[in-house]
């Protein structure tokens, strides 16, 4: 549209078809419009305040099956054909102390695609009881492309299904 004026958000716009993410475009369409209307200028530049980059690079995923899947960020095929030098690392939730919280029959499996040029997490899958919570702290590691010797420190809770970051930063380490 000359002058930039509509903005469609959410399913219509057929970017993220997610209800999180359309408030999230909401969000960023809002701050476009009021900086309009206030004569300031737009800060396109990626992750700026008037642009919606994680609709393409951070978009979180909670599929409520039994058991629940979660993911964000690229898939390992994505990361295959991505040209990225990627390390895959596998754990078994089971193996987590907080697990067990849901039974002792736990089952579950975590997925870490992590870009070895860039020291990033760039995907991550969970799979199992509960992993749906573990979904934003992993949304913010993309997106925020938070390098691994930074997620180092940030200390999980114990017992939780949260401990499952430093399983799977120690598997990395090796």
């Amino acid at each position: 549209i000359d002058g930039g004026w509509l903005y469609a958000v959410g399913d219509v716009n057929r970017r993220a078809l997610m209800t999180h993410q359309g408030k999230y475009q909401a969000r960023i369409a809002g701050a476009a419009i009021g900086a309009r209307a206030n004569r300031q200028p737009l800060d396109t530049t990626p992750w700026g305040a008037h642009v919606a980059t994680a609709d393409h690079t951070a978009v979180p995923q909670v599929v409520f099956t039994t058991p629940e899947v979660a993911a964000v960020g690229l898939t390992s095929r994505e990361a295959e054909h991505s040209g990225r030098p990627i390390k895959i690392v596998d754990y078994n939730l089971a193996h987590v102390a907080g697990a067990h919280q849901y039974g002792e029959d736990y089952r579950g499996h975590a997925r870490m695609l992590v870009d070895t040029d860039r020291n990033t997490v760039v995907g991550i899958t969970f799979a199992g009881p509960g992993v749906g919570e573990l979904v934003h702290s992993a949304t913010i590691a993309v997106a925020g492309e938070v390098p691994l010797d930074r997620l180092w420190h940030a200390v999980p809770a114990f017992p939780t299904l949260g401990e499952i970051w430093l399983r799977l930063l120690e598997t990395y380490r090796g």
